[in-house]
């Protein structure tokens, strides 16, 4: 058999399939049982697994018995969005990573402009998948359709419907720990672009800004909801046009945050001397404008990594605790506040 240095790591299939000197589809039937493979070929992989220490990913006996091994991350978004916002492709590879060490296949589906809960709902139960994360969901109408169905599905986000099992950040929290801040470095007429408000993440974070205007006993009523992408950050010139005297802006993602920051110095106003801005997600982008962005984190491979977890089990029969929370947000701070 071959040698290789897993010292550092622990091991995978594809070690295994090193060391044993086969192909990794062969060490994934030995691991599940196949009994469509060689005596001594079996007994080679056993042999590197013992050597190695290897132990199968859950994922891997959880979900050898299903019918397609394949799972989907379904995002109701148009390619547009999901191919420009960069939280997608980290969630993205977030699932990857969760079944990396099974023979099982992660695919990419997005909802077309006008698609209906219904349609989302038969491709769900179509029997070409075996189980979903649904990420950036709109309202709750999705999640209680598929409250009723047989489908194992794991959110990202509140659901906002009994019964379905989700992953969240306390995007409430969050946003406090966020206007808190600007309100701690001086900042008094502060306003908000919010995400889509018929989502639970954008909700959550106008709550979590009120909240902190309100304990602070100020203004909480400039509100400009936004889109979650880049263009809609350009809704900072109507807020700076009815009030003048904005010196603090909370931004309901990173993309909308860096338009904004842009609007705001096109217009003369000097960022963070004259308007401090704090965004959300600690993407890419906010390390990318000047001054850099201070942001709160929003692990989106984390979430889906939970996601996957939590789906592993549904699909083994079990039955996961739900909520599953993320760690909290955590403010980093950056030139723009």
């Amino acid at each position: 058999m071959a040698r290789i240095d897993v010292a550092h790591s622990a091991p995978t299939l594809e070690d295994v399939a090193r060391v044993a000197g086969v192909s990794r589809a062969t060490v994934s039937r030995v691991v599940n049982g196949g009994t469509l493979v060689a005596a001594k070929t079996t007994e080679a992989v056993r042999e590197a697994i013992n050597e190695l220490g290897y132990h199968p990913n859950r994922a891997a006996r959880a979900l050898v018995t299903r019918r397609t091994g394949v799972i989907a991350v379904i995002v109701p978004e148009t390619d547009e969005r999901v191919f420009t916002d960069p939280f997608f492709p980290q969630a993205y590879h977030g699932a990857l990573q969760a079944f990396a060490d099974s023979d099982v296949q992660v695919v990419l589906a997005m909802a077309q402009p006008g698609d209906t809960t219904d349609r989302m709902v038969r491709y769900l139960e179509s029997g070409h998948i075996d189980g979903a994360i649904i990420v950036s969901h709109h309202g709750p109408a999705l999640a209680v359709a598929l409250a009723k169905s047989w489908q194992p599905v794991v959110f990202v986000g509140d659901p906002e419907a009994p019964g379905v099992c989700y992953v969240d950040l306390d995007n409430r929290e969050a946003a406090r720990v966020a206007t808190r801040h600007l309100i701690a470095r001086g900042a008094r007429t502060i306003g908000t672009i919010t995400g889509p408000l018929d989502m639970g993440s954008a909700k959550a974070r106008l709550d979590g800004f009120q909240q902190a205007m309100a304990e602070a006993g100020l203004d909480g009523s400039i509100v400009a909801e936004g889109g979650y992408t880049a263009e809609s950050g350009a809704v900072a010139e109507r807020l700076l046009a009815e009030h003048p005297d904005l010196d603090g802006l909370f931004v309901a993602n990173d993309l909308m945050a860096v338009r904004a920051m842009s609007v705001v110095q096109q217009a003369g106003r000097r960022v963070p001397e004259d308007v401090k801005i704090v965004g959300f997600d600690d993407a890419a982008i906010a390390q990318q404008c000047s001054p850099q962005l201070t942001t709160m984190t929003n692990p989106a491979a984390e979430h889906t990594r939970l996601a996957a977890e939590m789906l592993i089990e549904l699909l083994a029969g079990g039955i996961p605790q739900s909520p599953m929370s993320l760690k909290p947000s955590r403010l980093v701070v950056r030139g723009s506040a």
